[in-house]
């Protein structure tokens, strides 16, 4: 894989060819020590023992192969060193799929796994190598921080996998890479369009709907759609966000973003739109948000609700491939002078955009965040509040209110929303259920485990900050909130302060017949310490 990149690149960008093969090294070590960390914790097959040495961590394989590394590399969110390697009986194991293969499995899935370790790599030293000579971007906008993470994931050793994407591809439209796209427009009669929500009227010609479609799918996807017309000479510019298949329109549909189908795996999953998701996103918008109101929290906590969306009927059934969605923008929500932030922008900046005393900008945060979402989840809705979908609206660096997107992940409890005077809508998808503790882990399991975890470890790292306090801060409002909540939230409190949280087995994920499928592994949480 490095090897096919440094070739591509010679042809199409010969001023990285040098940077690139700089910080291959770096790019490599940073996934193998991140896989380092998921062996050391997650339920992965041929692992039958794990113990500490000194500062080392022994991990023992099936046939007795002992693995060995710094432990402090398996740590959560570790500066991963550039020479850093795995002792095996072989001697130094530097790549992550050598790794990998040490665990002597040979499935299907480790091999579809090794594949998505080197396209991380290659990825990882690229984005990377693209910002070799250039000073810190200022973030002038919104999207200037939504493109601010150059190393994608902060835990996942599949950080930068873009499975799918050749290098020419991955310039042309990853957000760390700051492109401009030209989205298509893909033009559907009626009878084949499956929509829902209000479409846009700027995207209608008459009674044909026109579809926004990413560019790389008009390229290897519509292609072979010979029946459907792509409109010559129309396209709508826009700035690629975090999720990278979500974009801003520079000069157009005002106070939107565009969701767009990308049959290209980005890190975990293939970014296509599902049926379901059309179907759902406008209405769950309207009962979300309804809560929230209800809930009297709509001035700290703000949905981008999903205005509209539609999927092309594919031999009568509707196409994730082909399928589009209009969401609020982050700047609808946003007053002069301020700018909105992803969660996990924050970490992978170095905290750059934070002002003042770290453990009190945390604590105004999560007196913003962390009263709704607990409401929320009380009342029966479980936001997958983790560092891409929810932004921080910053006015001078201190948090303003907080903004949440992509309602796909929400999990619903019909029975507490119920008594709280909401019904239910119709729904296509399976997010609602009874079982409380799956609730309580889609919350936890994004916020705490995940944005909390993050904002602690860079305003201690690169603000001098003690930990123990940080959290600290964060538990004191967590207790404010449940001291004020009615008494049959003692199940969610006491999750909130149990001795573990759940953390996403991504390795394990990646390695289980069925990937898409959430995995959770318990890790100690801080603030049990400050019940």
């Amino acid at each position: 894989m490095p090897q096919a990149t440094i070739d591509e690149l010679r042809r199409i960008r010969p001023d990285l060819v040098e940077p690139f093969t700089v910080h291959l090294p770096g790019a490599r070590a940073t996934v193998l020590g991140r896989l380092w960390g998921a062996l050391s914790r997650e339920p992965i097959p041929g692992i039958t023992g794990r113990r500490h040495e000194a500062d080392t961590l022994v991990i023992t394989l099936e046939d007795g192969t002992r693995l060995t590394a710094p432990s402090s590399v398996a740590d959560r969110f570790a500066i991963i060193p550039e020479d850093f390697t795995v002792t095996g009986p072989d001697g130094p194991v530097t790549d992550p799929a050598r790794l990998l293969d040490a665990l002597g499995r040979r499935t299907a899935s480790v091999e579809r796994l090794a594949a998505e370790l080197d396209n991380s790599v290659a990825n990882l030293a690229l984005a990377r190598a693209a910002h070799a000579d250039t000073t810190t971007r200022a973030m002038e906008d919104s999207a200037d921080a939504e493109q601010a993470v150059t190393d994608g994931h902060p835990q996942h050793p599949c950080c930068r996998t873009r499975t799918g994407l050749s290098v020419a591809e991955v310039l042309a439209y990853a957000p760390e890479h700051h492109p401009m796209v030209e989205l298509a427009l893909l033009a559907v009669p009626a009878s084949r369009w499956q929509g829902t929500g209000d479409w846009p009227s700027e995207l209608r010609d008459g009674d044909t709907f026109l579809m926004p479609l990413h560019p790389w799918q008009r390229d290897h996807v519509a292609v072979h759609h010979t029946d459907l017309m792509v409109m010559e000479g129309r396209t709508i510019s826009a700035r690629p966000l975090l999720s990278m298949r979500t974009l801003a329109p520079q000069n157009a549909l005002p106070g939107c973003h565009i969701k767009t189908a990308l049959d290209v795996q980005v890190t975990n999953y293939r970014r296509t739109i599902s049926p379901v998701e059309v179907a759902d996103g406008p209405p769950l918008s309207e009962l979300v948000s309804a809560v929230v109101d209800k809930a009297g929290y709509g001035e700290s906590l703000r949905v981008l609700r999903e205005l509209g969306g539609g999927t092309v009927r594919v031999n009568g059934e509707p196409s994730s491939s082909l399928a589009a969605m209009v969401r609020e923008s982050s700047e609808r929500h946003l007053e002069p002078g301020e700018i909105a932030v992803p969660l996990t922008a924050v970490h992978a900046t170095g905290a750059t955009v934070v002002a003042g005393d770290p453990v009190r900008w945390l604590s105004d945060f999560a007196g913003l965040v962390l009263p709704p979402a607990l409401t929320l989840l009380s009342m029966g809705v479980a936001l997958e509040a983790h560092g891409q979908n929810t932004l921080v609206a910053l006015r001078e660096g201190r948090p303003v209110r907080v903004l949440y997107r992509d309602l796909d992940g929400v999990r619903i409890h019909p029975g507490r929303l119920a008594a709280h005077g909401f019904t239910l809508p119709p729904l296509a998808g399976s997010r609602a259920g009874d079982d409380e503790n799956a609730l309580r882990t889609k919350l936890f399991g994004g916020l705490l485990s995940g944005v909390f975890s993050e904002l602690v470890d860079v305003l201690s790292r690169t603000r001098g900050a003690d930990p123990e306090d940080l959290w600290a801060a964060v538990a004191k409002v967590g207790r404010h909130v449940y001291g004020e909540l009615p008494t049959t939230t003692t199940g969610d409190a006491a999750a909130f302060f149990a001795d573990t949280l759940p953390l996403k087995a991504t390795i394990a994920m990646r390695l289980a017949d069925n990937p898409g499928t959430a995995r959770w592994i318990p890790v100690p949480n801080p603030m049990a310490r400050h019940r």
